[in-house]
């Protein structure tokens, strides 16, 4: 990436040891008075000492060797641009130990970074602030000057003074409270000495804050704190945790190493969770759950973010890695294992096939670009952290860990885990080390085939073709880097693909298993009989698209309509049709007719599935005389399983029927379905009277109904829905599907709306995306954001909200004159933490535009003539 900045880590001439960190922040003033005692080990002598600091005052600085009563005042100088402050001693320190003492200030800033304050109601309807931290990935310096390097790791002793009336959290438990001498109205509150670990773990709250708690069965104390009067919500969090904890220790055969497990929701929150050890941090939409008004989507949300969190209790937490280069085995691994972790506590979700789509899914179109980056990044300067944090790291990490899973068996990877974790339980690692653990193993080549997958980007097209000769198949497989524009590769990339082959005798059970290490290669089936199908990537494990040959694919049509097909082949053959249409490998109107032969579907995640894919071209079309034709193919698509479905729940349904409902009924209703949106109105009118609630499963498609053939009257009872909630999960619900209304008057209040008090930060990126989802909008909202982007940029600065927003804006416009704009205004509005975004929405622009010439105007015509 150009504009890298230079950078250099901290001397560790002097390390620390042990932080006695004292905080106490005003509520009223927002600001924070600190001091900190560093046991320190000086290993070379010297007169400086660098540390990270951002945004802070230090007062005055001292430093006083071991056994000696002398103390060493220090000359304090800034480097504002790197972050850092340089003490300097009129002596040098000689090698030992001593302590480093620190007194500064700062600001309790309203950025969700560092140590920020975020805005609540009070129960009598006042505002009120709790102070809370978010430190991952470089913000602990913005609380207290430190070494804000996860590899430096040094044990914590937090020390709060607070007001008597509030609630005050860190990592480990309280072990002593007191009045404060000078000022009764305040109190004094110690913690227990945390475990040896990385800054950007260490977690402070103080704030008003109900809770509910239990036990594990291990005897670990499970809180859930959740805002004043409102405890019941986090009861479905605290059963997850409960599940969760045990089903960890026995995974990794290690016991959680804190004596207590703290979940809390805070109301401006940036990320969706953040993995604190002992005190994990969430948005409110992610953890609290009210019975009455959550959907099963958010439950099923909440159990994989708690999943996810406490997975990094031990893998992050225990184990952390050496350097931000390798953060992608922390965040992929533990968006693999929440899935393992929720198959175990809620099999009803049927969660191994969300996957494929939520994760494999997104990681493969994002991979697919020219402006990709491998999974494994050289991270240099902290700001480069943030560009990382995104469907590679996460996604596709995830996916090639659930693929070496499934290579390795999961009895060797459990083994492997544990001598990984064993081995280097309160210190830091690199990739390598985990995979030598797994290797150690499992005897397989772990370091060498996934060094295929981590070092380079992209991921292979797997070609396929076969000749028959009785009851013998004869594969010839292939494999070439896929790219998103279906050029040839400039360069030459090579993977080591596990690939398992399944056929209609044992459609979910690998009938072989290869590994692929060459550019091509053959593989004999025998005894397969004349009208049976084979598939290659059974299950949708492998991280690779497959293109088969006419007589391959048309011998799997059949299989995806009576469902003999297993749900998560049907998802991954349908995915890698779209992808490869998209490329002009193959044609859309041939794609769009196997899309036909989904008519008797019903499951929930194909369908979410189907209609993402769908979706990127019925935003194209929105630029041609076609869409309407689109929106009817749709709904003759939709209707049987829409008919089946109904719009009451049955008998001992489970939570994916319900999920499956709101998306159908949601897709008719948009779509113009006449008797729907009736029903929609018809039920959105008893909601609004109080008379007969929507149940929350079905609000999403009730509200988006209505909002998109809704005129003034219908959007301002919704913004009147949305004000008067007081649940955020509501609010959200809300907010992000207000731009479907079709005024144009009515997508600018939108626009204005969500740079409004009335909607947080932390939701204001996705209430403007919102307003995209219609050509006009789309135009409208690119507007909205260059005249506000000196605010919006403002805002989210070396964030990765900031990303988003440029993705949501920019990346579906399909003109070469909407592409020049996007690139000039970005040339003369730089944003660093959003620069690759920008190429990507950039090379999706162009996508788009290569897609209309191609393929509008035969997709039309089908479109049109196919009945």
């Amino acid at each position: 990436m150009p504009g890298k900045k230079e950078f250099s880590r901290l001397s560790l001439d002097v390390k620390p040891i042990n932080y006695s960190l004292r905080m106490k922040p005003n509520l009223k003033a927002f600001t924070f008075e600190g001091s900190e005692d560093i046991d320190v080990e000086v290993g070379k002598s010297t007169n400086q000492v660098s540390l990270n600091s951002s945004e802070i005052e230090v007062l005055d600085v001292y430093f006083q060797h071991e056994g000696s009563d002398e103390k060493q005042k220090a000359e304090i100088a800034y480097e504002k641009e790197n972050e850092k402050v340089i003490f300097t001693f009129p002596a040098a320190l000689q090698t030992g130990k001593g302590v480093l003492s620190v007194k500064f200030s700062g600001i309790l800033n309203d950025q969700m970074k560092g140590f920020y304050r975020s805005k609540f109601k009070t129960s009598d309807g006042q505002e009120g602030f709790h102070a809370v931290t978010q430190f991952e990935a470089c913000d602990a310096r913005r609380a207290f000057p430190c070494w804000d390097e996860p590899a430096v790791k040094a044990t914590f002793d937090i020390t709060l003074v607070l007001p008597q009336n509030k609630l005050g959290l860190s990592n480990m438990p309280v072990e002593k409270e007191s009045p404060l001498e000078s000022d009764p109205t305040m109190k004094v509150q110690k913690h227990t000495r945390s475990p040896v670990m990385s800054t950007y773990l260490l977690a402070l709250i103080v704030g008003e804050f109900d809770h509910v708690e239990a036990k594990d069965e291990d005897g670990v104390l499970v809180r859930v704190f959740t805002p004043v009067g409102k405890k019941e919500q986090g009861k479905f969090a605290l059963e997850v945790a409960l599940k969760t904890l045990p089903f960890y220790k026995k995974y990794f055969q290690i016991a959680y190493p804190l004596p207590k497990m703290d979940l809390i929701a805070i109301p401006d929150f940036s990320a969706g969770a953040m993995e604190n050890w002992g005190l994990v941090t969430y948005r409110e939409t992610a953890l609290l759950i009210d019975p009455d008004n959550s959907s099963s989507k958010v439950k099923q949300w909440v159990a994989l973010v708690v999943g996810h969190e406490l997975a990094h209790q031990w893998f992050g937490n225990l184990v952390t890695m050496e350097w931000w280069t390798h953060l992608w085995l922390n965040e992929g691994f533990a968006s693999w294992i929440e899935y393992l972790c929720v198959d175990h506590c809620f099999p009803e979700f049927d969660i191994w096939t969300q996957f494929v789509t939520q994760d494999l899914g997104r990681a493969l179109e994002l991979d697919a670009l020219d402006n990709s980056h491998p999974i494994e990044v050289p991270v240099g300067h902290p700001d480069e952290v943030d560009e990382i944090f995104d469907a590679i790291s996460y996604s596709k990490g995830a996916s090639v860990i659930r693929m070496l899973h499934d290579y390795m068996g999961d009895e060797d990877f459990k083994k492997g885990m544990n001598i990984y974790l064993t081995k280097f339980k309160y210190g830091n690692t690199f990739t390598e080390d985990l995979w030598d653990s797994l290797e150690k193993v499992s005897g397989k080549p772990i370091r060498e085939l996934m060094s295929t997958w981590t070092k380079q980007m992209g991921f292979p097209v797997i070609k396929v073709e076969q000749k028959r000769d009785g009851s013998t198949r004869v594969l010839t497989i292939t494999q070439e880097k896929f790219c998103a524009d279906g050029k040839k590769p400039e360069a030459s990339f090579q993977w080591m693909v596990p690939i398992s082959i399944s056929t209609s005798a044992s459609p979910d059970k690998p009938a072989k298993i290869i590994l692929l290490n060459s550019p091509t290669t053959t593989v004999t089936l025998e005894d397969v009989k004349e009208d049976q199908w084979v598939k290659l990537n059974c299950g949708s494990v492998g991280v690779f698209r497959v293109q088969y040959d006419t007589d391959m694919l048309d011998a799997l049509l059949p299989a995806i309509k009576d469902k003999s097909l297993p749900s998560r082949d049907r998802l991954g053959l349908q995915n890698d049709l779209f992808a490869l249409c998209r490329a002009g490998l193959i044609s859309s109107v041939d794609v769009l007719k196997v899309a036909s032969a989904f008519v008797n579907e019903d499951d929930f995640t194909v369908w979410s599935d189907l209609f993402a894919n769908l979706s990127n071209i019925a935003v194209l079309l929105q630029y041609t005389e076609y869409y309407d034709h689109y929106k009817s193919f749709i709904v003759d698509l939709i209707s049987p399983v829409a008919e089946r479905l109904g719009w009451e729940v049955k008998e001992n349904e489970g939570p994916l029927m319900g999920m499956l409902r709101d998306l159908v009924l949601g897709k008719l209703g948009r779509y113009n379905h006449k008797t729907t949106v009736e029903e929609a109105r018809r039920r959105f009118d008893g909601h609004i009277s109080k008379s007969k609630p929507v149940p929350a499963d079905l609000r999403g498609s009730v509200y988006s109904t209505v909002l998109s053939h809704g005129d003034e009257d219908v959007f301002q009872k919704m913004i009147t829905l949305h004000n008067e909630s007081d649940f955020l999960e509501e609010k959200t619900r809300i907010s992000r599907l207000l731009g479907l209304i079709k005024d144009p008057k009515l997508m600018q209040k939108v626009l204005e709306f969500a740079l409004s008090e009335h909607v947080r930060a932390q939701d204001t990126v996705f209430v403007i995306g919102g307003v995209t989802a219609s050509k006009e909008g789309r135009d409208m909202t690119w507007r909205f954001v260059q005249d506000n982007w000196k605010e919006l940029h403002h805002r989210y600065q070396g964030g990765f909200l900031l990303s988003r927003l440029v993705k949501m804006v920019t990346e579906c416009f399909v003109t070469a004159e909407k592409l020049k704009e996007v690139q000039d205004f970005f040339e003369t509005h730089p944003a660093p933490a959003a620069e690759r975004t920008v190429q990507q929405s950039c090379e999706n622009i162009q996508l788009n535009i290569k897609w209309m010439e191609r393929d509008s105007v035969a997709v039309g015509d089908y479109l049109k003539n196919r009945n």
